[in-house]
């Protein structure tokens, strides 16, 4: 790939990939939003929509700005639509099976050889899905964190197959384009933020399970007595607790450690479909936008 990347792709149009496209889109990017259909496409612009909407009422975006990312964007049921992207970011759920399908298309479909193919997980190996193309050097973890918009870290994980090339392109995109912090990670389950991260919110989600404290009591514990902006319990709810228990499940696959096990309430909260924010209801109750 030569030049400045300006033409974006996103795979997914949930709270990820739609925040993704929203940064780019901000920044002045060309940027494609590909759903599995046109009904879930139209559903993510709602989303980008109504995160524009909210930043020009809190006083954090202009509203002409607004408007002009939303004219940057286009959003698509067909991956053929990514053929001329200069960097593909693959946001599709955390699942290892899902994204080597998405790897595996976008690898027959992009069209420019040098094109970086990024993906967002937050534990998966990025080696795994390089290899379900026949380009795993450009292939780099461009890990975003929620809400996209406001969050400012990127993580760029780079696999054993990863060119120092991509590693560069992908920090140059994420830094100088988007404005982002970027810290670099090796390919390990949770890279850097994760690794430390979720064995701390499911030592709380064991303390409530345990009934040591309260959902309520052990957020604000943390919130009053370290200064944590945000609980455990309540940051979970905000992540997703089927992606919790996702990452959790890889990092407990990759190294065995018993605080990585997700804990039986996380199971059988997943089960229920009481996710956190996005379904309304986790350890805490929430207003459905």
């Amino acid at each position: 790939m030569s030049g400045t990347i300006r033409r974006v792709g996103v795979v997914g149009g949930g709270q990820m990939g739609a925040g993704i496209a929203e940064v780019c889109a901000r920044a002045g990017l060309d940027t494609v939003v590909c759903e599995v259909d046109t009904i879930a496409a139209r559903a993510a612009r709602d989303r980008v929509a109504g995160s524009l909407e909210r930043a020009v009422g809190r006083g954090r975006l202009a509203e002409a700005d607004a408007q002009a990312a939303l004219g940057r964007l286009v959003f698509t049921g067909s991956l053929e639509d990514l053929a001329d992207r200069q960097l593909v970011v693959e946001a599709v759920v955390e699942n290892a099976d899902a994204k080597t399908e998405v790897f595996a298309a976008l690898d027959k479909i992009v069209e420019d050889p040098g094109a970086v193919l990024a993906t967002n997980t937050s534990s998966l190996p990025v080696m795994r899905l390089g290899r379900a193309t026949g380009r795993a050097d450009r292939v780099v973890g461009l890990h975003f964190f929620n809400p996209v918009p406001v969050l400012p870290l990127v993580e760029v994980v780079s696999s054993l197959h990863t060119s120092a090339d991509t590693v560069a392109a992908a920090g140059d995109f994420a830094a100088g384009t988007l404005g982002k912090t970027v810290i670099h990670a090796r390919d390990r389950a949770g890279f850097v933020v994760n690794a430390l991260l979720i064995p701390y919110l499911l030592s709380a989600v064991r303390m409530a399970e345990s009934g040591f404290a309260t959902a309520a009591d052990i957020d604000a514990g943390m919130e009053r007595g370290c200064a944590h902006p945000m609980g455990p319990l309540r940051l979970a709810d905000l992540i997703g607790l089927d992606t919790v228990a996702a990452i959790a499940d890889s990092l407990y696959d990759e190294f065995r450690e018993p605080l990585h096990a997700p804990p039986p309430l996380l199971r059988r909260m997943v089960e229920a479909g009481l996710l956190g924010r996005k379904t309304g209801r986790g350890f805490h109750v929430y207003d459905r936008d």
